[in-house]
């Protein structure tokens, strides 16, 4: 964060705002991530809860899926969109702080860890989807789901393994 007071950035703040393409741009992709959420609830209706988007936070946006396994760990996946990258992840999330540095330590040696350092809302953070085509939302949407099965079946087999 730059050492400028809030007062000398808001000119910028402001600049950034007015051609509208920055608003335009937040709603198109919060849509898309809405019509995602829709989209698993349907598609994964027995196996997962999906809960509602989570939106209003310009870094992110993004929902969470549990089942029965990640539900008796306290865990939940999160499907998010990350604004600055442009890019889909997956995260696996603990109930609590507590929880999340249980299974952070447990984890660790995983593919998908960074043994060093804990991310500071979850356990570990994938890259899903690097370069989605947000002007085709049937591929996009196919490849987040083909993403999401082979990674989430590849973290249960791990998290069966540390335990």
């Amino acid at each position: 964060m730059s050492d400028k007071g809030l007062n000398s950035r808001i000119p910028a703040y402001k600049k950034a705002f007015a051609s509208g393409d920055i608003q335009r741009t937040y709603q198109g992709l919060v849509g898309i991530v809405q019509s995602l959420c829709t989209d698993f609830s349907r598609t994964y209706e027995s196996k997962y809860t999906v809960a509602n988007v989570l939106h209003g936070y310009i870094d992110v946006t993004y929902f969470y899926l549990q089942n029965d396994y990640l539900k008796r760990r306290k865990l939940k996946f999160a499907i998010v969109l990350n604004h600055r990258q442009a890019h889909f992840e997956l995260w696996l999330l603990g109930q609590t702080k507590n929880v999340q540095i249980n299974y952070w330590q447990k984890l660790k040696g995983s593919k998908w860890v960074n043994d060093d350092v804990m991310p500071k809302y979850s356990i570990f953070e994938i890259v899903l989807l690097p370069a989605p085509d947000f002007d085709n939302f049937k591929k996009l949407s196919k490849s987040v789901y083909s993403a999401f099965g082979a990674v989430s079946k590849d973290i249960f087999n791990t998290l069966a393994e540390c335990e």
